[in-house]
């Protein structure tokens, strides 16, 4: 059965944000990925970006509370207005396609679900409620 965790949007200040949870629920980074760490001719990163996160992940209890920075390119987040993602972990690539492919049904694909760079088979979409959903395969945590 798959797993929800929590998923938030930050302009920047991801570090900051997840050293301060850190430091209430304590625990390690189970995850950083910086964007430099992504960087190629078809996902430039400017100079000013390179140590934002693209990626960081804290074990919380059972849950894994995730974030990233936006990067300017996309705009600013609006923390007025819902800045977070439901990220469902499957259980196996099968589970992670029958999520996606029903979840997404006439919503608004962001990102197929494809292999990721950092290494999860991974996909994001807005359903058609307008809900943001990350849908990940970690074979690692199996």
């Amino acid at each position: 059965m798959a797993s929800i965790n929590p998923h938030i949007n930050f302009n920047g200040n991801a570090e900051e944000a997840f050293k301060f949870y850190q430091s209430v629920f304590g625990g390690e980074f189970s995850k950083i990925v910086r964007f430099k760490e992504l960087a190629s001719d078809e996902f430039p990163v400017a100079k000013h970006e390179e140590n934002k996160l693209m990626h960081i992940a804290l074990p919380i209890g059972k849950s894994v509370l995730m974030a990233n920075d936006v990067p300017e390119v996309l705009g600013p987040t609006n923390e007025n207005e819902n800045r977070s993602k439901i990220v469902v972990s499957a259980e196996s690539k099968e589970e992670a396609d029958q999520l996606f492919k029903g979840l997404s049904k006439e919503g608004q694909i962001e990102m197929p679900i494809s292999d990721s760079p950092w290494g999860t088979y991974f996909g994001m979409f807005r359903d058609k409620y307008g809900i943001e959903w990350m849908i990940e395969y970690d074979s690692t945590r199996n």
